[in-house]
């Protein structure tokens, strides 16, 4: 079992993980020939929350090896603290935080090596750091992260949720806007409506006994996507003609989603460039967050938030 890369894109990788390390304490990672994949499926997240996230190799990594029994795939577990920690320490340009800045290293890296390795009969995934310090010296320093490495038995059980098709897709407006919106509903109740339509209308609304309150976006946009959140054409003669089966463009949809679960799903703003909601009525949200635009992304992370039972709306 062999792996190694050069990490070309140590930003988007931080972003990334910074992303998921928001959810669960550790996470999956699954390296294959073309894709890198990054899984929180741990049932005890905040209103069970879970994403499933795909990065192309290219978009990420140079020099890229990688060799197996299992089809040329490896998956891991690791901390996904531990990770963040590692990525930071690569570069000043990984974070923009003033916090992280006050802890970064006095050096730049000019080459990120991420690669599997066994030390101490414990397996690591190692990044080696080559750069120039501020003053001008050479730089070599090593950062292991321990990993356990999962068999092949084990990972083929790794399975995304099944959901419904969804009735609806919708272009979410920048998700830092709607942290700060969201934020402020908090502390007034733990459920979040979401209810959006065919025609572009997006609201985000709470209910309770002492307050009832609703933000409504228009012209969204509704685009066509297929599973995965690959954009579809609709002039492809190939690709499902969904409008057959279109609902009523004015008809809302809805799902109650746990408004810290949705909170989480919102940190991912450091990553969006684009983000495409899916509803799936009273079952779950599905949310798809492109690395890049949609057209020409270099991946995706899918958040699926199932709905809670809330008596009041």
């Amino acid at each position: 079992m062999r792996f190694r890369a050069t990490i070309e894109n140590v930003p988007v990788f931080y972003r990334l993980i910074q992303a998921v390390e928001k959810l669960q304490k550790k996470c999956i990672m699954k390296f294959t020939e073309t894709e890198m994949h990054v899984i929180c499926n741990d049932d005890a997240n905040e209103g069970g929350i879970q994403v499933w996230s795909v990065v192309k190799v290219d978009t990420m990594f140079t020099s890229y090896r990688i060799q197996s029994n299992a089809d040329n795939a490896i998956t891991l577990t690791l901390s996904a603290e531990a990770l963040l920690s590692a990525l930071r320490s690569s570069s000043s340009s990984a974070s923009s935080s003033s916090v992280a800045a006050a802890i970064l290293p006095s050096y730049d890296a000019d080459e990120v090596v991420m690669k599997l390795a066994k030390k101490n009969e414990q397996a690591v995934l190692s990044f080696e750091m080559y750069g120039m310090s501020r003053s001008g010296r050479k730089v070599r320093v090593t950062h292991d992260v321990r990993i356990d490495v999962m068999r092949p038995a084990e990972s083929d059980k790794l399975h995304e949720p099944r959901c419904p098709d969804p009735e609806v897709h919708v272009l979410l407006p920048p998700l830092l806007k709607l942290r700060t919106i969201v934020e402020r509903l908090r502390p007034l109740s733990d459920v979040l409506a979401l209810r959006a339509n065919n025609s572009g209308i997006l609201q985000l609304s709470i209910n309770t006994d002492t307050v009832k309150l609703e933000t409504q976006w228009v012209k969204c946009g509704n685009p066509s996507i297929a599973k995965h959140g690959i954009a579809q054409n609709d002039e492809d003669d190939d690709a499902e003609d969904i409008s057959l089966n279109k609902p009523d463009p004015d008809k809302m949809f809805c799902v109650l989603v746990s408004i810290r679960s949705f909170l989480k799903f919102l940190n991912s703003h450091v990553v969006s460039a684009t983000t495409i909601l899916c509803l799936c009525h009273n079952h779950c949200a599905i949310l798809y967050v492109y690395i890049g635009e949609i057209a020409d992304a270099g991946g995706v992370l899918t958040y699926y938030i199932p709905t809670v039972i809330d008596g009041d709306e």
